[in-house]
């Protein structure tokens, strides 16, 4: 499996000048499948992708990993430029319930029913694998206390019930030796996240895993949250997206961490 960062908060200091904004998409080869996990706020990963050499209209899956206009939002710009009638669309139900936080609408670009019309869209709150290998977590359980979920503005309205991100969800790739997780924004919690994918694969060898943590302050859940990796050997750890530089340097202290900006390349 390869994995390629097309967009995200951060960039490199190179000779790409590739384009970030507080977004996030990658793009995955695996064996014949072209995934988007995620599409970013603008067509930013669009342009980031071309200068890549990588052609998405190739792509014949995508994954939502939750409902917010920053890994949704760049679908706008993608349907307008590709057919995308016979591409998959995986996400957990609720993904497209209207979003609101301090007056702004922050969720995605379509509804429910516009998004059906035009891809072929399953709402899996059950793992699938959507590739050779490659499961889609569906709804993540809450499994530790430090990781309850937290409310992010409202759904439906602007006064409308809170939102707690309940679809919010990821992918793991199995290996022979182990697991790697692919995540978000881990608004479930990457502890909750990671614990869901070695109870939905059996396999208790967690090799690494890359994206957005939603850590932001050094705190207790933090604390416990490198506990927890510890405690797993989790070895190859790739913070991005929403992940602080104060967390992201608490976490080297005990675990060497690589440094994930827009062009980052994975192979697995």
């Amino acid at each position: 499996m390869r994995l390629k960062v097309l967009v995200d908060n951060n960039t490199y200091i190179d000779h790409n000048y590739f384009m970030g904004e507080p977004a996030l998409s990658f793009y995955i080869e695996n064996e014949n499948d072209k995934i988007l996990f995620d599409t970013g706020y603008t067509d930013i990963f669009m342009r980031n992708a071309e200068k890549m050499n990588i052609d998405l209209s190739k792509v014949n899956k995508i994954v939502f990993s939750h409902g917010h206009n920053d890994h949704t939002n760049g679908f706008e710009f993608l349907i307008k430029k590709y057919d995308l009638s016979n591409t998959e669309l995986f996400c957990s139900k609720g993904c497209f319930r209207e979003k609101y936080e301090s007056g702004d609408y922050i969720g995605a670009p379509f509804s429910e029913l516009e998004f059906e019309k035009m891809c072929n869209l399953s709402l899996c709150n059950e793992p699938v694998e959507i590739s050779s290998n490659l499961i889609f977590l569906g709804q993540i359980p809450e499994y530790f206390d430090f990781e309850k979920r937290k409310a992010i503005g409202t759904l439906d309205s602007h006064t409308g019930p809170s939102d707690f991100c309940c679809e919010d969800s990821a992918m793991v790739y199995k290996l022979h030796d182990g697991i790697f997780v692919i995540t978000g924004c881990s608004h479930s919690g990457i502890c909750n996240i990671i614990e869901h994918a070695v109870e939905v694969t059996g396999e208790s060898n967690v090799l690494g895993v890359i994206g957005g943590f939603h850590i932001f302050e050094k705190d207790e859940r933090l604390d416990k949250t490198i506990e927890y990796f510890i405690k797993r050997k989790i070895e190859n750890i790739y913070p991005c997206h929403c992940v602080s530089f104060k967390a992201k340097a608490e976490i080297n202290r005990f675990i060497p961490i690589y440094e994930v900006a827009t062009g980052f390349e994975l192979n697995i």
